[in-house]
């Protein structure tokens, strides 16, 4: 329950995207840039080293690499896609930010492994944990929105879409239950492979774009997400 809360923060901030009016250029390209500096954060501050931590150095390059790979191979197959087009919708947008959940849900399935791990340990720590996915979890949210809102997306469609990414915390967790003590080798990988599909969607979709609207928005937006994750990883611990 208290895990499924925390991923669902995730569609407290595309509600709270949703009161936004129409975006401009400067604010748009600082949303894109809060969203890869999020990306990068996470698996830099968070996942990598947490993969070494329950598996090896070579287990978490690994998974890093399978996760570049697996965006690579979806990349290519996504823009051929069309299941998801409605009429009206921006393409290329659209994409960003399926791209956009796609990462943020491949970050929340180990997330929520390492929050069931931490109610194995204490129940206490797992609170503690819980909370702090959830405050992170909102500008997450945001991130997937914009894109989704630029793309001419119906707020509802939104709105789904971010509160599906959240739920991969609570699977995460259930998961963590059963295979913590089984396979720590696993989560290890999961982690690994999530950093890398994060920074292939903030260096692919999220820095060229934030940066082709406005640069010193972008720069700006990535430092910020930066440092916010920094603060909410820290907080994790």
């Amino acid at each position: 329950m208290v895990s499924t809360v925390s991923g669902l923060a995730t569609g407290i901030g595309a509600i709270i995207m949703m009161f936004f009016g129409n975006i401009g250029r400067k604010t748009l390209s600082s949303l894109l840039g809060f969203a890869a500096g999020i990306m990068i954060a996470i698996a830099t501050f968070g996942l990598l080293p947490e993969a070494v931590e329950f598996g090896t150095v070579g287990i978490a390059v690994a998974g890093f690499a399978a996760g570049v790979f697996m965006l690579l191979f979806l990349d290519n197959r996504i823009p051929h896609l069309h299941m998801f087009q409605k009429e009206g919708v921006n393409g290329e947008y659209h994409k960003m930010g399926l791209f956009i959940a796609l990462g943020i849900a491949l970050h929340n399935l180990p997330e929520g492994l390492a929050l069931g791990a931490g109610y194995e340990a204490a129940p206490a720590f797992g609170m503690m944990i819980a909370l702090a996915i959830a405050l992170h979890n909102i500008p997450e949210g945001i991130g997937i929105a914009c894109p989704l809102k630029m793309s001419g997306a119906k707020p509802l469609q939104i709105i789904l879409i971010a509160c599906l990414a959240g739920l991969f915390t609570p699977l995460g967790t259930l998961l963590g239950f059963v295979l913590f003590n089984i396979s720590p080798i696993f989560i290890s990988l999961s982690m690994g492979f999530a950093a890398g599909a994060m920074v292939y969607i903030a260096s692919d979709e999220l820095i060229p774009e934030s940066h082709r609207q406005h640069s010193h928005s972008a720069n700006i937006g990535i430092a910020l997400g930066i440092l916010i994750t920094f603060v909410g990883e820290h907080l994790l611990h």
